[in-house]
């Protein structure tokens, strides 16, 4: 009887040992974010059509966008977020140690990113790829042609790794020219001191247009890596990594809905039961996520749906002009699909 009382007595203490801990890793970030009345999104120090501030501070792209949208389910506000522009080698010790409530950086998403550094993908707003760009001049087809070439790189990106791998694998040699910055990097190639400055293709097509000549640069054609671009958040906290997940997921929906920043209002009228499920007008889907009724009208409201934010900020209506690609619809040939509010 004195064995299992002391058995008893220790599994008690072990337990209330464990439980402060427990309900750290379990942390309520949507709580923490109401409280202070405004989202902190890590970005980008500044990439055309995805993180990028003008010279008054207003920041435009897909993942400004995306936390926006995400300000928006909780508050109602598009405007309550406040942008943390970041670095790729600072982006997610930034979101480890709770500077950032999310992180919106065109991150790709890997296993090694989710095993080892704590933090867990939200989804794909964007699918990309890796890519070169050389100056005409240089008269090159092929990314297969730059052996021996010195090619600008951003440190602490999945790019480092994705062009040694390239390399090597087609036996040719080159330089790496490495920079902690984009901008550096840029800067660097348009300089000269490069003849190669790779990125994700989508990356390419924005920093081209910060060159001094644009038109004088080109994007090979070889994509050599999968790019899986989305918004992570840090493990444990199952309800915040719903919010951000599914407020992407109510603009894929949206845009395959037919609903747009336009029409909403108008849209919160219609028959169809899936369009008055995802506006709150039939059952409560947001009570889940710690959300209004309305969560996805106001993100819509707010921000447009997915087709909306992806053509002002890189495609046709914007200065990138990217096609959709991959980003088009799962119905419309391409791979974006979003899980029903239901």
């Amino acid at each position: 009887m004195k064995a299992f009382a002391a058995t008893f007595l220790a599994a008690v203490t072990i337990g209330a040992l464990l439980a402060p801990a427990q309900a750290q890793t379990g942390s309520k970030t949507l709580e923490l974010v109401k409280q202070k009345g405004f989202l902190t999104c890590g970005s980008n120090t500044g990439l055309a059509g995805f993180g990028l501030p003008d010279d008054k501070g207003n920041w435009t792209g897909v993942d400004v966008d995306l936390c926006r949208g995400v300000a928006a389910a909780i508050f109602g506000d598009p405007t309550k977020v406040k942008f943390i522009p970041l670095t790729a080698k600072d982006r997610f010790t930034a979101l480890q140690s709770g500077e950032i409530d999310m992180l919106s950086r065109n991150g790709t998403w890997t296993q090694s990113r989710e095993a080892e550094l704590g933090l867990l993908w939200a989804g794909v707003n964007y699918f990309d790829g890796q890519g070169f760009m050389i100056r005409k001049k240089l008269n090159l087809a092929s990314a297969l042609e730059l052996s021996g070439a010195s090619i600008c790189v951003q440190q602490g990106t999945t790019t480092e790794l994705n062009m040694a791998d390239f390399f090597r694998t087609k036996g040719m040699k080159y330089e790496a020219v490495a920079f902690a910055d984009i901008n550096e990097a840029v800067k660097a190639y348009d300089s000269g001191r490069c003849d190669a400055y790779t990125t994700d293709a989508s990356g390419l097509y924005g920093s081209r247009l910060k060159l001094v000549n644009p038109d004088e640069h080109v994007v090979l054609p070889e994509i050599i890596s999968k790019e899986p671009l989305g918004p992570a958040v840090r493990q444990g906290d199952d309800q915040w990594f719903n919010v951000v997940r599914w407020t992407h997921y109510a603009m894929i929906n949206a845009e395959e809905l037919g609903v747009t920043k336009s029409n909403v209002d108008e849209q919160l009228k219609s028959p169809n039961p899936e369009v008055r499920r995802l506006l709150g007008g039939e059952g409560d889907f947001g009570k889940g996520l710690g959300l209004p009724k309305d969560w996805a009208y106001r993100i819509v409201k707010a921000v447009g749906n997915y087709g909306e934010v992806f053509n002002r900020n890189v495609g046709e209506g914007s200065p990138l002009k990217i096609k959709r690609g991959l980003n088009a619809l799962w119905s419309q040939g391409g791979i974006q699909y979003a899980p029903p509010v239901r």
